[in-house]
């Protein structure tokens, strides 16, 4: 029976204490199993669990089991390595300031391929940062005029993952010069969100190497270029996990697109002292049966936080909840049919997006995920 086997880690949020297991996963029967390497001994015997997704099967990856959240660190045999490598390569996938206002358009697009986003980030660069960037390029006639381009408004960065991730991203953007594209590759990003040669909405790497170095860029340990202030009058939206399990973080962008501007996003895996403190309010209010229901969910795989704002500067919290609808997908669907829960909520657990309830929550709460919280 095909199983394949991960190192993996797990720190201990009482103790301190880094533990090691090898993880194995039978994707025909949907089971795992953990064996404790210290110890030498079953931790989790071959037990069903169909909520861990492959796709989420690679190096680096945070996966869940049984709320336990675990680093894969390594692969375990050399079966696993050779049949996994050559299905995560990854590729940088760039939304250039021309295009950042069709962001949710291009990220479901990118879903939609087939590609796995592993990490996403909204930044605006500095012309510094832009210009360390594209380093590769400095002296060359265009230089000038692409850094400044690249650090004249928001971008979005994000890390993709699937099989020949680079020339499938490549193929997808298009040809460089987006007149070309329409012409040659009409349903391309660049046919359809860019300009010309410069202005062509998305950067993609072109080799392994360089998509190694600009990957570290934007998501190596301790590093954060561009990042954004946290502005005023801003509200939180969270998509939730199996929104972005199920690809649809795209289309969730693109409706709050439509209304507000996103002035700050970013993919996170949480963990459940994180979950637990965020849903602290939450805790007198609903039963500790659902109160563990909605930590156990916003851990379950990654949330993308998105800072939303009022196009004219206005509060962004009480529009943004009548966008949001009703805590109840199924009254959503009754009173507000055009509401994001209405679309994307399942329950009242999985209710696609949680939104900030009060005024002075706001900015509290986009505070708690772009300031508290761990940014890489």
């Amino acid at each position: 029976m095909l199983r394949y086997c991960f190192i993996s880690e797990w720190l201990d949020p009482s103790s301190g204490v880094l533990w090691k297991y090898q993880l194995f996963w039978y994707p025909e029967t949907k089971e795992v199993e953990m064996v404790d390497i210290k110890n030498r001994r079953h931790f989790l015997k071959r037990t069903k669990y169909e909520e861990l997704r492959s796709s989420l099967l690679y190096i680096g990856s945070m996966v869940t089991i049984f709320g336990r959240q675990l680093k894969l660190t390594e692969y375990g045999d050399d079966f696993t390595r050779n049949s996994i490598e050559s299905q995560t390569e990854r590729t940088l996938a760039m939304i250039k300031p021309d295009a950042y206002k069709h962001m949710g358009k291009i990220i479901d697009a990118i879903c939609q391929s087939g590609f796995l986003i592993s990490k996403l980030r909204v930044a605006k660069l500095s012309k510094e940062e832009a210009e360390a960037f594209y380093a590769v390029h400095r002296g060359k006639p265009f230089y000038e005029r692409l850094t400044d381009f690249m650090s004249s408004g928001r971008i979005c960065a994000m890390e993709l993952v699937a099989p020949g991730a680079i020339r499938k991203w490549r193929e997808l953007l298009g040809p460089t010069d987006s007149n070309q594209a329409r012409a040659e590759a009409p349903s391309s990003i660049r046919a359809q969100f860019g300009t010309d040669k410069s202005y062509n909405a998305c950067h993609g790497s072109d080799a392994p190497e360089t998509a190694a170095e600009e990957c570290a860029f934007f998501f190596g340990r301790d590093r954060y270029p561009g990042k954004c202030d946290v502005a005023r009058n801003t509200t939180l939206c969270l998509v939730k996990p199996h929104v972005v399990a199920d690809g649809g973080a795209g289309l969730v962008v693109d409706m709050i697109q439509d209304v507000f501007d996103i002035t700050a996003a970013q993919l996170f895996t949480l963990d459940r002292n994180a979950a637990a403190e965020f849903y602290e309010v939450y805790k007198g209010v609903l039963n500790a049966g659902e109160f563990n229901a909605m930590v156990d969910h916003l851990t379950s795989g990654p949330v993308l936080a998105l800072e939303v704002a009022d196009r004219d500067g206005a509060s962004s919290v009480e529009p943004f909840r009548q966008l949001s609808g009703p805590m109840d997908p199924e009254l959503a669907r009754v009173l507000r049919p055009d509401s994001l829960r209405a679309r994307f909520g399942l329950n009242t657990i999985k209710n696609g997006v949680h939104c900030s309830d009060l005024e002075e929550d706001g900015v509290l709460e986009v505070n708690y995920f772009f300031t508290i919280l761990p940014q890489s």
